[in-house]
């Protein structure tokens, strides 16, 4: 398994990945004309071809043995520069009768574009059948989280601050949104999955045009809608405690349909960002691959960039010995730099 850039003709591969996704997974709406679109634009932004500030670097996971994709991972180089970026930050209202002696204080939900410019890890999926408690399923979903780390500290010029993560919320059993069944459906004329499926292609103009600009209490929601607010999809889970381990923490805000938790850091206090190293390739013709894969390799050229396990760490003089096979899979030779994390 190794990650590498989405190429022009992973459209079919591409679409196969929208059509698992399911409900309330936004950025990959199961549209063929907007997924070709995304490819072009991931394929210009590796070949750096567009400004730092509206580039969409999106990465797959390959299953080398049979050339599927297993699952996807991208990285938003800033968000709301073009289009709006909303979502809801919750505060208190406080309020006071002195004459009845009273003082109580309310939830609220502010309609809020704070995050602005900041960077946005996104779009982690792995298809259902590479997933598993099996040590090489539960490789997967961490190859495809942590290598976009190890993008952003190769690259570390090219982003912000600041990097953010939105995880999918709450939906019951007839994946339907009781926050959005509480709140959003009453502003917006149309079902969820309509209104998700305009918010994937891009269109997200409606929100700032139909959404009351004033603090919403939640008081008014009902007691299972309140009760999703931060909280994540079940199929979410994994990947929130992944990001968790990396720093990234829940400071109050919430996505604007189904609730679901904005979870952010300083890119510099990343884990994987702050503890990968670079290190010098030696090819041994000798080195059998390990089947015990601690650490993390990553190549150093943004258009031909690849990441998979290796199995063993670097010397003290910074050397890093990988196998034939180990090469192949990274396209490196010896006295080319690979950049390590230890997981």
């Amino acid at each position: 398994m190794r990650i590498r850039p989405i190429a022009r003709d992973d459209l079919d591969g591409l679409q196969v990945l929208a059509r698992q996704t399911g409900v309330g997974f936004t950025s990959l709406p199961d549209n063929r004309e907007f997924l070709a679109g995304k490819i072009e634009a991931a394929a210009c932004a590796f070949e750096e071809r567009v400004p730092v500030d509206d580039r969409l670097y999106f990465f797959v996971l390959e299953d080398e043995s049979n050339g599927e994709l297993a699952g996807c991972c991208a990285i938003e180089g800033q968000v709301g520069k073009g289009v709006p970026f909303y979502n809801y930050r919750l505060g208190k209202l406080a309020h006071s009768s002195v004459q009845l002696e009273l003082h109580r204080t309310f939830e609220t939900l502010f309609l809020s574009s704070d995050h602005t410019g900041d960077a946005e890890v996104c779009s982690l999926f792995l298809r259902p059948e590479y997933r598993g408690r099996e040590l090489r399923h539960l490789r997967n979903g961490a190859l495809l989280s942590k290598a976009r780390w190890l993008f952003i500290a190769q690259f570390r010029d090219r982003f912000p601050e600041k990097v953010l993560a939105e995880m999918r919320g709450v939906f019951d059993e007839d994946n339907k949104s009781p926050f959005w069944e509480s709140l959003g459906k009453h502003f917006f004329p149309m079902d969820f999955s309509e209104a998700d499926r305009l918010t994937g292609l891009g269109r997200k103009s409606f929100i700032g045009e139909l959404m009351p600009k004033f603090p919403l209490y939640t008081t008014f929601m009902s007691a299972d809608a309140r009760a999703c607010i931060g909280q994540v999809h079940r199929d979410t889970r994994p990947a929130l405690e992944m990001l968790k381990k990396e720093g990234l923490r829940w400071e109050g805000y919430i996505d604007i349909f189904d609730g679901g938790p904005t979870v952010e850091a300083y890119i510099d206090e990343v884990q994987a960002v702050c503890h990968s190293r670079l290190c010098q390739v030696e090819v041994s013709k000798q080195l059998v691959a390990s089947e015990e894969r601690r650490w993390l390799a990553a190549t150093t050229d943004m258009k031909n960039f690849y990441a998979a396990w290796v199995g063993r760490g670097p010397s003290d003089d910074q050397i890093i010995v990988v196998s034939e096979a180990e090469a192949q899979q990274l396209q490196v030779s010896t006295g080319d730099t690979l950049r390590l994390l230890e997981t």
